[in-house]
């Protein structure tokens, strides 16, 4: 608006209150940052995204420093020359690709958008995924999928006359049924889980796809086995932070050697208790076995069991076009649809 609450005229400068005399360029004061801003920036991204890229660009810029080489802003030559000493090192590609993802970032948020340019430490990461390959190299380890019965087993060998075996029988269940991110687990409370006429609803409130924390609510059907009824397994969990007076507060909770419950589950954790789980129960790869496989297994269940795949997508928090989804139903339709199958082989 002009003076007197006017439009400007065509070609008129508006009149902005407050613009300093400096003809309108940029300072210093608007370029700034407060702490209490900085934190909040930091904070919009994963806690897990953020401790892996801070470990990436410190082992990049350490690299850079015994390398004579400028860091920040770093160049395509130098990103490619550092893509090369990662495969010499072996390392695998995923964590290769998360380097050059953690690189970019930071020049992003440095103010260098777009740079390093990534054309040719690309092509360097190509030839050694196809290297490896030929070499009898496998590319991207995935957690094999929990399936039904493993899961059963799984809960089989938890001594449930204690709150060890019912806290490990309520995160198998959980993880599955709704097809949980460890995140997401170990950050339920109390309050986020509430029985209805057909079963559970959970609700989650923040996960990876949800940026905005919008939430979530999950509905978990009752189950028709008793060791891995949902209902039944939080009941009983509920019991046991009943009795230890824990009524509000983290849902799954440490446990310690003479039987205390204390405070939230780790993470890192739940990774711990699902392989051991598996181990004892003899489930088949039971050494690669980690926490996300209750997630993978609970979508290979789902589209075996003929849940369309994007029923699937949404009751998992996966985007709508997610590659992770489409694997685990390429793997059911490998067997399914087999060109092999009744041929008489």
């Amino acid at each position: 608006m002009g003076e007197g609450g006017r439009l400007p005229a065509a070609g008129e400068r508006p009149l902005i209150s407050g613009t300093p005399e400096n003809g309108g360029a940029h300072t210093a004061a608007d370029h700034a940052l407060s702490a209490d801003t900085r934190r909040l920036i930091a904070d919009g991204v994963p806690a897990n995204t953020r401790r892996a890229y801070a470990r990436q660009w410190a082992a990049f810029t350490a690299w850079c420093t015994t390398q004579g080489r400028l860091a920040l802003p770093a160049t395509g030559a130098t990103l490619a020359e550092y893509t090369a000493q990662l495969c010499a090192a072996g390392q695998a590609p995923a964590s290769i690709e998360q380097a050059l993802a953690a690189v970019r970032t930071m020049h992003r948020l440095s103010g260098h958008p777009g740079q390093p340019a990534t054309e040719a430490a690309r092509l360097a990461l190509r030839a050694y995924k196809r290297r490896r390959a030929e070499d009898g190299g496998r590319g991207q380890r995935e957690a094999p999928p929990i399936t039904i019965d493993a899961l059963r087993a799984m809960v089989g060998v938890c001594d449930l006359a204690t709150g060890r075996g019912l806290r490990d029988r309520l995160l198998l269940v959980l993880g599955l049924a709704l097809m949980g991110r460890r995140s997401e687990l170990v950050a339920l409370t109390r309050d986020d889980v509430r029985e209805v006429a057909d079963g559970l609803e959970v609700t989650i409130r923040t996960s990876k796809t949800d940026k905005d924390s919008a939430g979530e609510t999950v509905a978990i059907p009752r189950g028709s086995h008793p060791l891995t009824d949902p209902v039944a397994s939080w009941r009983d969990w509920l019991q046991v932070l009943d009795q230890a007076r824990h009524t509000g507060g983290r849902l799954l909770r440490r446990i310690d050697r003479h039987g205390a419950v204390g405070p939230s589950l780790g993470a890192d954790a739940v990774n711990v208790i699902v392989r051991d789980l598996a181990v004892r129960a003899g489930v088949p790869s039971a050494e690669t076995v980690t926490a996300h496989s209750l997630r993978a297994g609970g979508a290979t269940v789902a589209y075996a069991a003929g849940v369309p795949v994007a029923v699937i997508a949404k009751h998992g928090r996966w985007a709508p076009t997610s590659p992770v989804v489409l694997r685990y139903i390429r793997a059911v339709d490998r067997w399914r649809d087999n060109a092999m199958r009744n041929v008489g082989l």
